[in-house]
């Protein structure tokens, strides 16, 4: 048996020296190393030799297998490498050329819209200011003019916490107070900031309507500032956000927190004024409300009002990208459907 043992192990290796490919070398290894291959049947049939001789011929075996299995590996290495360099120059392969592109990620349309306004904002000379989405009952109401069962508390139905006076914000105003008392030092500074931020109305989820959107409010405070500095400034900032022939028109209306208050109307991007579907066939756009700061408002940001004046206004950055667009469901901007967030 030892001499068909090393028959068997000359034979194994004439073969494998010139195996070429990755298929030969599969069936000499199931031919000569496999469950049923010949050096496997002979290391097996060890316990039928003669007991003296089962000690060399097992180790023999043993040593054979070895050999046999690392000249293996080396053939199916060099074989591996052969197949990519032929694959190199049959031009396969063409490492010059640039690899697939990655799916990455993009920016959500109202923080595009958002960073949009920041930059309009900062280049008209405002800082953009940061305030709590959590607030309490005062901030978010009385010190802006909302005393207890104010009625016009009727209009932004709230989110209570299991806290006494805690709250969601129903808008970003509250952050005036805050930018005021922090950066007003005692009411002897001038501000002009911009308030960006998510807020929270327990409102019914329509096409028209969601219980969380962005809103950016807007605080001038100096001196001598007067309602044609408001109407001014927001109708460069509709020039640089729609278009610089854009037309912007105000209506009265009625905030507590500014005296007197507007809403701010820009002509109709979409058809140039004439009326369409986005514009309700009127020619005009709503895009803010503004008013001149409240002197409550102002008196409880520090500031003496006999002194001091400002303006302030509110914007929402869903509705500027639902009307740049033509988009009439409110409900795409949080549903997470890839199809609708990457078209921007």
């Amino acid at each position: 048996m030892l001499e068909q043992l090393e028959s068997h192990y000359q034979q194994a290796q004439q073969e494998l020296e010139t195996i070429s490919d990755s298929e030969a070398l599969h069936r000499w290894e199931i031919r000569y190393l496999g469950r049923k291959g010949l050096i496997t049947e002979m290391l097996r049939s060890t316990g039928r030799l003669p007991q003296e001789e089962r000690a060399s011929f097992g180790k023999r075996a043993n040593e054979i297998k070895n050999q046999l299995t690392e000249a293996y590996r080396q053939r199916e290495a060099l074989i591996q490498q052969q197949a990519l360099a032929r694959d190199l120059e049959e031009g396969q392969i063409d490492s010059t050329l640039p690899g697939r592109a990655r799916t990455v990620g993009g920016l959500h349309p109202s923080t595009q819209t958002l960073r949009l306004y920041a930059h309009i904002w900062a280049e008209m000379g405002f800082q953009v200011y940061r305030s709590r989405d959590v607030e309490t009952d005062d901030y978010n109401f009385q010190l802006l003019n909302f005393p207890p069962h104010h009625p016009a508390r009727e209009m932004q139905d709230t989110f209570y916490t299991d806290r006494p006076d805690v709250i969601l914000r129903t808008h970003t105003s509250p952050g005036q107070i805050h930018a005021m008392q922090e950066l007003g030092e005692n009411g002897t500074k001038p501000i002009r900031v911009i308030l960006p931020g998510m807020c929270y109305r327990h409102e019914q989820i329509t096409a028209r309507s969601e219980i969380q959107f962005h809103q950016v409010e807007g605080l001038a405070v100096g001196r001598n500032i007067r309602m044609t500095d408001l109407k001014g400034t927001i109708a460069e900032f509709a020039k640089r956000m729609y278009s610089p022939e854009a037309r912007v028109r105000f209506r009265a209306s009625y905030f507590p927190f500014t005296e007197p208050s507007m809403e701010v109307d820009v002509e109709c991007f979409l058809c140039d004024g004439a009326g369409c579907r986005v514009c309700k066939y009127t020619g005009w756009l709503e895009i803010a409300g503004a008013g001149m700061v409240h002197p409550n408002v102002l008196r409880n940001g520090g500031y003496d009002p006999t002194v001091w004046s400002g303006f302030a206004f509110g914007m929402g950055s869903e509705r500027a990208t639902m009307l740049k667009h033509g988009i009439n469901d409110i409900r795409y901007f949080w549903g997470n459907d890839l199809r609708f967030l990457e078209q921007f």
